[in-house]
C-alpha cells in the first residue's frame, strides 16, 4: 500500500488518508452477492456468509462464521503492553503494513473508544459459534461485537496470562472496526485480550477503525451547512436583539458543534462487488 498521509488529533487519534494506489479492493472485505446476501471475505477465505430476512424496518441477518480469520496486527508481548504506547498510532502503522486488513482509498479514523450503550459488550456481545441471528431494527440497527473467532474461555492459558494485566492496566485496547449497515463493530483483534477484560469484569479497552468521510465530501457538506445557518442567522437579524441574543448564542453554538465533527463522522462501508468467473 502506498503510505497514508497522517492527520493526528489532539485528543487523540489519528486519522488516515490513503491514497488511492491500490490494485484493487482490500484484502478484508465485504463482497455482495445479492441484494439479501453479503459474504466477508479475507483474500479468497470466506470468513461470514450472511443472508436477511424480513422488510426494511424489522429484518434478521442470519451469518455463519467460518474459521480461518488472520488478524491485521501482529502478536502483542507482555513487554509491548507494558510500554503505554499510543496504541492508535501503533495500530494505524501496522494496519498500513498489513496485507489483512480493511483499508482502501479514503480517510480512516482510530481512535480510543471508551463509552458504548449499556449491553454492548454482555447481551449484545455475540458469542453463539458458528451460527447466529442478528435483529436489525429500523432507526436503532443492531449495535453490538461480533468476533471474527470464538473467545476463549476465562481459565485458556493466554487468557489468563493476560487477565493479569488487566487487572494491572497494561492491557491492550482490543481493535474495532465499525461496519455502517450492521450498525455494530467487528472485533479485527483482540479476541483473547477481550475475554480477559470480561473475565475481570472489566470493559475491554478499545480502540475504534472507522470510514469518515473524504475530504471534498465533508466540505461540500460544510458549505451547505453554512449557507443554512447563514440564512438563520439573517432572519434572526430582522428582530430586535434584545430578544434574539439568547437564541443566536444556541444557534451559533450547535453550528460549531456540528461543523467540528463533520470530518470524523462515520461514513458507510463499502460493500465491493463479486468478481465475475
Amino acid at each position: 500500500m502506498d503510505r497514508a498521509t497522517r492527520e493526528h488529533l489532539p485528543g487523540g487519534g489519528v486519522v488516515l488518508a490513503v491514497p488511492d494506489g491500490l490494485s484493487g479492493p482490500p484484502q478484508l472485505r465485504f463482497e455482495r452477492v445479492t441484494d439479501r446476501k453479503w459474504i466477508l471475505r479475507q483474500g479468497e477465505r470466506p470468513l461470514i456468509r450472511a443472508r436477511s430476512e424480513g422488510d426494511s424496518c424489522c429484518r434478521d441477518l442470519h451469518l455463519r462464521r467460518l474459521p480461518g480469520h488472520r488478524s491485521p496486527l501482529p502478536h502483542l508481548t507482555a513487554a509491548v503492553m507494558r510500554t503505554g504506547t499510543d496504541w492508535p498510532h501503533r495500530y494505524a502503522l501496522w494496519l498500513e503494513e498489513t496485507g489483512l486488513g480493511p483499508l482502501h482509498h479514503g480517510r480512516w479514523l482510530l481512535a480510543p473508544r471508551s463509552t458504548f450503550a449499556p449491553g454492548i459488550w454482555d447481551c449484545d456481545l455475540v458469542q453463539d459459534w458458528p451460527d447466529a441471528t442478528l435483529e436489525l431494527l429500523c432507526g436503532g440497527g443492531w449495535h453490538g461485537v461480533l468476533p471474527l473467532r470464538p473467545l476463549p474461555a476465562p481459565d485458556a492459558s493466554r487468557v489468563k496470562a493476560y487477565r493479569k494485566h488487566a487487572r494491572e492496566g497494561t492491557l491492550a485496547p482490543v481493535l474495532l472496526w465499525w461496519v455502517s449497515f450492521l450498525d455494530g463493530w467487528l472485533l479485527l483483534d483482540g479476541h483473547d485480550r477481550a475475554a480477559a477484560a470480561l473475565a475481570e469484569g472489566m470493559q475491554p479497552a478499545c480502540v475504534e477503525l472507522v470510514r469518515v468521510p473524504d475530504d471534498a465530501d465533508w466540505r461540500a457538506t460544510a458549505e451547505k451547512i453554512t449557507e443554512a445557518h447563514e440564512e438563520r442567522v439573517a432572519r434572526l437579524a430582522e428582530r430586535p436583539a434584545e430578544h434574539t441574543a439568547r437564541e443566536r448564542q444556541v444557534m451559533d453554538r450547535g453550528y460549531a458543534d456540528v461543523i467540528s465533527t463533520l470530518a470524523y463522522d462515520a461514513n458507510a462501508t463499502a460493500v465491493f462487488e463479486r468478481p465475475r468467473d
